[in-house]
């Protein structure tokens, strides 16, 4: 018999450690903050096509370099302890790792230095407002929030303990912060994801 938890077994009221979230099987998505698990919807067309051109963006311009861009699915324990007994495990669509010592079989152990959500229907403003709060106190150097609808992008820098944020739209270049010399241009990835 197995210890496995089914997705009907998984009380959205209780609490649960990164080892509880081990044993879920199930084939919907869920995050973990602060022990309280939050299931994730399905991604839109669009929402994918944004984060498909900036994986192969980031991808391109990586090759040959030490940080790596991952996409999700894939957790980020921004907390993590040895016995697995932190709470809080996250799934940005798109991150960079530059310390390969963070990249385990199964997660990413410890903050990305970059972090980045691309905002779809589901998602609430107090959902990323507790992202942010996590990704400033986990200390990941730069977090996106991309609004497709509205074609712009909140990025926060963190300095001296807090963000610092810019807005970005239409057909802007965001220099990238954690990668000096790389700029996303806007125009690119907005006209990309029209009428998908």
């Amino acid at each position: 018999m197995s210890d496995a938890l089914r997705v009907d077994d998984i009380d959205l009221n209780g609490r649960y450690t990164y080892a509880d979230y081990l044993t879920w099987e199930c084939p919907e998505r869920y995050e973990l903050y602060n022990g309280e698990a939050f299931m994730m919807s399905s991604p839109t067309v669009i929402h994918q096509g944004i984060v498909r051109d900036l994986l192969i963006e980031f991808g391109t311009w990586l090759k040959g370099k030490t940080c790596q861009v991952f996409a999700a699915p894939l957790d980020v324990r921004l907390f993590p302890k040895d016995d697995n007994s932190d709470n809080t495990v996250v799934q940005p669509d798109l991150l960079v790792i530059c310390n390969n010592k963070k990249i385990s079989k199964r997660s990413i152990n410890g903050a990305p230095e970059l972090a980045i959500e691309v905002v779809s229907p589901s998602n609430t403003p107090s959902e990323l407002l507790r992202k942010f709060n996590y990704y400033l106190d986990s200390g990941v150097k730069e977090f996106w929030v991309v609004y497709p609808t509205e074609k712009k992008v909140q990025v926060h820098i963190l300095e001296n303990g807090r963000y610092i944020t810019s807005i970005y739209s239409d057909n802007d270049r965001i220099p990238v912060s954690v990668l000096p010399g790389l700029e996303i241009a806007l125009g690119d990835l907005w006209e990309k994801t029209e009428g998908e």
